[in-house]
């Protein structure tokens, strides 16, 4: 069973930077979103070097048990494991646009934002959620940056996401003299025009500082270097993992790469810290 200690390991061994030849050589996406995304499914899957698709499928669907689409998150699910959102910006500073998904701690089989085959393609209650980050600046196609990091140490838990969606839209829905309907979104007012053929959505668009911004007190990336890389992994998680050993076997064979052990602030209590272990690569 595949996990992100295999994707650091295919990453740190065999690392890719220019994402448009990488693609391209690969038959893959040219967009780059896209194209980060189906970097991040092959070093999950061992398949950065294949260049047979029918054989990368193969490999794919043995490792996945959800590959997603552009409308309902998570990008990818792991066989018995992890969810896995990419998300690819332009700027070191830039902040990740989720649109009207609010950050996720963990994937909840009953999410209501997740599609029936995300929901049913295995026996699942729920995930711990990867957010892989890559920097990629505009019309260069090469990757500068790339952030691993778990939800629950990088967003709050899902209550207080869902309070704050609650109390905006039971005050929308609370205006008097407007027709609204059922809705997944913050609401929907139908007949706003005297023939009732027009709609208004009411949408909400969520946004969330990337990992390197909210975690600079941990790790600040040397930008005079081709590639910054970051991973944290708690400590509660990193203990689940049964091939940690060779990953940190390599420290020392691999210049640029470095794993220690440090501490961050708790997402639901920054007064609390969690043990984490830190994974960087610089290149």
């Amino acid at each position: 069973m595949s996990n992100i200690i295999n994707a650091i390991i295919n990453l740190v061994t065999n690392p890719i930077l220019n994402l448009r030849e990488y693609s391209a050589g690969h038959n893959r996406a040219n967009d780059m979103g896209k194209g980060l995304e189906e970097y991040i499914k092959d070093l999950f899957a061992g398949t950065v070097n294949e260049t047979n698709e029918q054989n990368r499928n193969i490999a794919l669907s043995k490792v996945f048990s959800y590959l997603g689409n552009q409308n309902n998150p998570p990008d990818a699910m792991l066989h018995n494991g992890d969810a896995i959102e990419v998300k690819k910006i332009e700027s070191n500073g830039s902040s990740l646009a989720l649109n009207s998904s609010y950050p996720k701690a963990k994937l909840f089989s009953d999410s209501p934002m997740i599609s029936t085959a995300c929901r049913t393609c295995e026996k699942w209650s729920v995930k711990d959620m990867i957010y892989a980050v890559g920097i990629v600046p505009n019309g260069s196609g090469a990757l500068s940056s790339l952030a691993m990091v778990y939800g629950d140490d990088y967003c709050a838990e899902k209550d207080v996401y869902e309070r704050i969606k609650n109390v905006i839209k039971c005050g929308v829905q609370n205006i008097p003299d407007v027709e609204f309907a059922e809705t997944n979104e913050l609401g929907r007012v139908n007949r706003v025009d005297p023939l009732g053929i027009t709609y208004l959505r009411v949408r909400g668009m969520w946004g969330i500082e990337n990992p390197f911004s909210v975690f600079n007190y941990l790790f600040r990336r040397d930008h005079s270097k081709r590639f910054n890389f970051m991973c944290i992994i708690n400590e509660d998680k990193w203990n689940t993992f049964d091939n940690t050993a060779e990953l940190l076997d390599l420290p020392g064979k691999i210049d640029g790469l470095a794993i220690t052990d440090s501490q961050i602030k708790s997402p639901n209590n920054p007064a609390q810290l969690k043990n984490v272990k830190l994974i960087t690569f610089v290149i």
